[in-house]
């Protein structure tokens, strides 16, 4: 009975072990690893991250897979960009355009995810394309588009920058203090949407759906809930978070192109299922999800930080990717 319930226990906590034995195993080689500095810019660097990864996350619980996550996020960098320049810089986006209040191209960004994910939603609901096709289409799209507005006159494909301070500040590199601690703002942002995402997973009626409709759409059908219709509000949500990081990502970083996102969606759906989101659906939690994106993180960074060549954190990830693959089949053959 006690092996059972070891066993239990090491099978729903091993992705915190081995977050754990990640950070260990780091501060080991190199003491320095464990301190405030490091953390923060561990948090710093999986802020965008985590919020790119939460609205995968909507998408695989259903079943299904979004390919265009990093195009939008990297369309949503550059529509921001492009309005937030300062008035005195030299290479405008907008050469006449007058200073705007922040949250007109915030707003304006996110809205610009938001619809790509809606385009998403009503591609696999309503013309029942697979997931797969359809957001790869839809990936390849964002990226023309994306391209087109970076080419226009007087920009010419230039890097954007010169962006405004208080939006840089704001939502990029300032901080806010506490305890005589400074967390940065970009890291709040992340909690409070990983926070709002959690409410959504577990105390409202469209988490409820959502899992069902991974776990079985038709049997989801059956009982009365509308596939098609929550599906299309389930990659809208997503889309709007793309939206979301693209903002954040612009300010981060301080300037956007049009390859900014790219291969993000491959990160977040590896930190996912990581994290414990069934590739077959019907399973997903905020704090896996988090954890997973974490993991990535600490090992980019971390092994990095001790010198360790990016080939082989490459091999790293890859192989825990395998093995949390493999992991969820076996569970979920063991449950059929």
């Amino acid at each position: 009975m006690n092996a059972k319930r070891i066993q239990s226990f090491i099978s729903q906590n091993v992705i915190y072990m081995v977050l754990a034995v990640l950070i260990i195993g780091i501060a080991i080689y190199d003491p320095s690893f464990i301190g405030l500095n490091p953390l923060r810019d561990i948090l710093n660097q999986s802020s965008t991250r985590v919020i790119i990864a939460l609205g995968v996350a909507f998408v695989l619980i259903t079943g299904g897979t979004d390919l265009s996550a990093g195009r939008i996020v990297g369309l949503s960098a550059v529509v921001s960009a492009s309005m937030l320049q300062t008035t005195d810089y030299a290479r405008r986006f907008f050469p006449d355009l007058e200073e705007l209040p922040l949250f007109v191209p915030i707003l304006l960004a996110v809205i610009v995810g938001l619809i790509f994910g809606l385009i998403n939603g009503i591609i696999v609901a309503k013309f029942k394309v697979p997931p797969f096709i359809a957001t790869l289409g839809t990936m390849v799209a964002v990226y023309g588009v994306n391209s087109l507005y970076f080419d226009t006159a007087p920009n010419h494909s230039q890097p954007i920058g010169g962006l405004r301070p208080d939006f840089k500040e704001y939502f990029g590199t300032g901080s806010i203090g506490f305890s005589g601690v400074s967390i940065p703002i970009i890291v709040v942002i992340a909690i409070a949407v990983a926070f709002i995402v959690w409410v959504v997973f577990n105390k409202t009626r469209l988490g409820k759906n959502m899992y069902a409709i991974g776990g079985n759409q038709q049997a989801a059908r059956v009982s009365g809930i509308n596939v098609g219709k929550n599906l299309v509000y389930i990659y809208a949500i997503a889309g709007a978070l793309y939206g979301l990081a693209g903002v954040l990502e612009a300010a981060r970083t301080g300037g956007a192109t049009n390859n900014y996102g790219n291969m993000y969606e491959l990160d977040a759906i590896a930190a996912c299922v990581v994290g414990g989101v069934s590739t077959t659906g019907g399973i997903g939690t905020v704090p896996g999800v988090v954890t997973g994106v974490l993991i990535f993180t600490v090992i980019n960074y971390g092994l990095t930080f001790i010198g360790v060549s990016p080939y082989w954190q490459l091999i790293i990830k890859g192989s825990i990717i395998v093995a949390a693959v493999a992991f969820d089949m076996r569970k979920y053959a063991a449950k059929k």
